[in-house]
């Protein structure tokens, strides 16, 4: 099993830690005022090595800039407005879709809790999750103790399946306890609770006890066992039903939670929409008022720190849509498929590609 990809999502990935930081774990608002400190720092940087004198003569550019910060703001909104139409779109229907939308939903709950044996699975995300997560664990504690209650018989039948699946049971049951205590007390609508879903590497984990399985069958076969031990294949079969479950089960907290960030989103960008469009529309009205301020700071005049400052604020919009898209790409790219299918190359597949 060395050719598994790490657990947690931060591991597999190729970023940096500070580049998976901003992409993922940092809150929106600080990257939207990271992003917007940048711009107003990288413009003071320009202005520190341009002559004064073309800065504080020239004004058609100012000008220009604000109209179109000004028009790019409103368009802004519009778009806001298109993505929340598309948001509630998904909420909206005749009775007969809202209703076979809930039957979806309670068919769903009914499956998992006829598969774990319970009367009432949870109701919030993170402890619905947590109690998929908890029972893989547990399924995976009963294949290491089936393992060792068969006995050296199928050790000596099948030794290398059965230590393939000895590790497979021990790593599946650290991982799962380590993404169970990351859900414990999670609220929803932060990014907590996505965060430690996709840090389970449950698609891997399928394609593997599949593997292991026809692997434990196809050994059997081929050393003549007339009468497999069957409880170590049941007992991997009942880890695959488990994950098979947390896949659809991911996907749909993760569809909530896009929706529930593209509606926060919408939100931002019009709140932060009005003082944007205050602030470039009076520039562009009392522009010349503000060439008139003199005074130097860091030899830098007061009326390109004025320009700076203001562009930068009336950027704000894009700013926090930037952050916000930013989240929301990463974690649609990095979950693309559903179930055993990796959209990354493994060991094990560039082994048989050269075979």
């Amino acid at each position: 099993m060395g050719d598994e990809p790490k657990d947690t999502m931060r591991s597999r990935g190729e970023e940096n830690r500070a580049k998976l930081w901003l992409l993922l774990e940092a809150n929106r608002w600080i990257v939207a005022v990271i992003i917007v400190l940048v711009f107003f720092l990288g413009t003071l940087a320009v202005a520190s090595v341009v002559p004064n004198r073309v800065l504080i003569s020239v004004d058609d550019p100012v000008e220009t800039l604000f109209q179109a910060l000004v028009t790019a703001t409103i368009t802004s909104v519009t778009l806001v407005v298109s993505i929340n139409s598309l948001v509630l779109s998904q909420e909206l229907g005749a009775l007969g879709d809202q209703r076979d939308r809930m039957e979806g939903a309670m068919s769903f709950r009914r499956e998992v809790e006829g598969e774990l044996g319970i009367d009432v699975a949870p109701a919030t995300p993170a402890a619905f999750l947590r109690t998929l997560v908890v029972a893989a664990e547990e399924r995976a504690e009963a294949l290491s103790s089936t393992i060792d209650s068969a006995g050296a018989e199928v050790a000596r039948t099948i030794p290398e399946e059965t230590e393939r699946v000895r590790e497979y049971a021990d790593e599946l049951r650290r991982h799962a306890s380590s993404v169970e205590s990351d859900l414990q007390d999670r609220e929803f609508g932060t990014f907590d609770v996505l965060s430690a879903a996709l840090n389970f590497n449950y698609s891997w984990k399928i394609h593997e006890g599949r593997r292991l399985r026809a692997a434990f069958d196809e050994g059997s076969a081929d050393r003549g066992s007339d009468d497999p031990d069957t409880s170590v294949a049941a007992a991997l079969d009942d880890i695959i039903s488990v994950l098979t479950l947390f896949g659809p089960a991911r996907e749909h907290v993760k569809t909530l939670y896009f929706q529930w960030e593209l509606v926060n989103l919408s939100r931002a960008m019009l709140y932060s929409a009005v003082p944007a469009l205050i602030v470039a529309t009076n520039v562009l009205l009392f522009h010349g008022v503000l060439q008139a301020v003199s005074g130097w700071t860091l030899g830098i005049a007061h009326y390109v720190w004025i320009v700076a400052l203001t562009a930068a604020v009336s950027l704000a919009p894009f700013a926090i849509l930037f952050s916000f898209v930013l989240r929301i790409g990463t974690v649609a790219k990095r979950t693309l498929s559903i179930g055993p299918f990796i959209l990354r190359t493994t060991e094990s597949d560039q082994s048989d590609e050269n075979d």
